[in-house]
């Protein structure tokens, strides 16, 4: 049995849809801290922070493998700093620990780009380089990281973790991410035509289309547990573009479109992290591949929305 912490957010939902097509939907519990409508039976209304609450979850649903996803995302996560860390933390620790009392088999808890800071190589990111996030979202992703490895390393502990770049999907709406222009954009421009952008016309940032990162996340759960050689988390480098350059896709598609530029606090984030991800780790350790580019996914988003 699998359990999904915080399957109401943009990966939850879609993850927890793909989780239910392969294993069955008995097999997936879905779990968040409020009911969430799109979501389906089994669902437990859980608050990632009640340690004792999971594990009745856990017990009652006899589970074995964790998703968890629940986190305070980059943007929101400085307005909350306290709370974010709590959450972001603390809520980790509690599955870590049921997996090493060995109640639990297998975690999947992503990381993030954030982990990368001003002074990281900002083309083609290596995996293993120099790690200084100064956000609080990046400061507990990376704390995550290595508590994750400690787990592995000194309790056996089988967690996987992959570092998401800023993840494009058409079933949710942006959570309160950096990256979420590039969800916001499409809505506005099937809404309005037009669309005011919070960050320079010439901000790289590595992307991933949705599709690319379930994919990817189910991948490397399903991957033997030998080909893992990193516990901390792996780099996945999808697609980098700038605002400018999806604004030029999508007026391939609505030629009307216009895009402004006000960058904001934001901008502050998005010029700390890379503009491109060497993912060789993950493709040689368990054969990640990206399937989409810009235009592809351009197309895909619009149909959808539509």
């Amino acid at each position: 049995m699998i359990l999904v912490i915080g399957a109401g957010g943009q990966v939850g939902q879609e993850l927890v849809h793909n989780l239910r097509q392969l294993y069955g939907k008995e097999k997936v519990v879905a779990s968040d801290i409020r009911e969430v409508k799109e979501l389906e039976a089994p669902f437990e209304k859980l608050n990632a922070l009640d340690e004792e609450a999971i594990k009745k979850v856990v017990e009652k649903h006899k589970i074995k493998e964790v998703y968890h996803l629940a986190a305070l995302l980059s943007a929101t996560a400085e307005k909350q700093i306290d709370f974010a860390w709590k959450l972001n933390m603390q809520s980790l620790f509690y599955i870590l620990d049921l997996a090493k009392e060995k109640v639990i088999d297998k975690i999947f808890w992503p990381s993030s780009i954030a982990v990368f800071g001003p002074n990281t190589p900002r083309e083609n990111t290596p995996q293993h380089t120099i790690t200084d996030p100064n956000t609080v979202y990046g400061i507990s992703k990376l704390a995550g990281e290595r508590w994750c490895e400690y787990y592995a390393e000194k309790f056996d502990v089988d967690v996987r973790s992959i570092r998401y770049p800023g993840l494009i999907g058409y079933k949710t709406l942006p959570g309160g991410g950096t990256t979420d222009y590039a969800v916001d954009i499409y809505h506005q421009a099937l809404e309005k035509r037009e669309y005011s952008c919070f960050l320079k016309e010439d901000t790289y940032l590595p992307m991933m289309y949705m599709e690319d990162a379930i994919r990817a996340t189910i991948e490397l759960m399903q991957a033997d547990k030998k080909s893992i050689k990193i516990r901390s988390s792996y780099n996945l480098a999808g697609i980098s573009f700038s605002p400018k350059e999806i604004a030029a896709s999508i007026k391939e598609i609505i030629p009307d479109f216009k895009i402004t530029y006000h960058p904001d606090s934001r901008q502050n984030i998005a010029d700390s992290w890379p503009k491109s991800i060497d993912d060789s780790s993950a493709q040689n350790d368990w054969g990640w591949k990206c399937k989409y580019n810009l235009q592809s996914m351009t197309k895909d988003m619009i149909k959808h929305l539509k």
